[in-house]
């Protein structure tokens, strides 16, 4: 079943000159508003995937919290496609967006797959191209059975002061038990306590540069 959002969001313009979304409920956007699509290349896939790719000889397995608009998925098949590095990405999303809202985001300049991934059918494997295959989740991350043997983690949930149950040491702690020696996770927060959490279930912790003109700041916690 597909859980319908708390409210429909809003699109606005990022400094990049892609769109975010902006839901007014929690006061919270999608994306940095310095640049979406500069935020999700920078955090997600040159800090995240790309040195886990470089050095793979298997398939990268890749694990998203929050599939919200699909842009990390759609750059991560760019990516994968480009660098002929096969990646199985799963996602998990518990309010998946309309089709509607979805295609106001004009998401295909920046990858051909944006829609790709967004037309995928939830709780299934598919193919999106011939080095990436897609399994999106309709659920709970609070709750669900966590895919194994992960070598990257895209943390890319909504603030810890907007959704504080999401950045719990018991949830760090089920992540770090799912992912492989060597696995790295990359979020766009840096906040201390958010570092210290991840220190306190045994990921070694870097604060590296933000994407440009975006956060000065951002973490990636590697399994040793």
């Amino acid at each position: 079943m597909v859980v319908k959002p708390f409210s429909d969001p809003e699109v606005e313009i990022t400094g990049d000159g892609y769109a975010t979304l902006y839901r007014r409920d929690i006061d919270e956007h999608y994306h940095s508003t310095k640049g979406a699509v500069a935020e999700s290349a920078h955090v997600y896939v040159n800090t995240g995937w790309l040195p886990v790719a470089k050095a793979a000889t298997g398939i990268v397995r890749v694990f998203e919290v929050g599939f919200g608009t699909g842009l990390n998925a759609a750059l991560t098949a760019e990516a994968a496609l480009r660098l002929k590095v096969p990646t199985e990405y799963h996602a998990v999303e518990l309010h998946p967006l309309s089709q509607d809202i979805v295609a106001r985001l004009g998401y295909g300049e920046a990858s051909r797959f944006f829609a790709d991934v967004n037309a995928a059918s939830w709780d299934a494997r598919a193919e999106i191209n011939r080095y990436f295959t897609l399994v999106k989740a309709n659920d709970d991350f609070l709750t669900m059975n966590l895919p194994s043997d992960l070598n990257v983690v895209y943390f890319d949930a909504f603030a810890p002061e907007k959704q504080p149950e999401m950045w719990s040491d018991e949830l760090f702690e089920r992540l770090y038990g799912a992912m492989s020696h060597g696995g790295v996770l990359t979020t766009y927060c840096a906040k201390g306590e958010v570092r210290r959490r991840l220190v306190g279930v045994g990921f070694e912790v870097e604060r590296l540069p933000g994407p440009p003109n975006g956060k000065r700041e951002i973490i990636r916690a590697t399994k040793r």
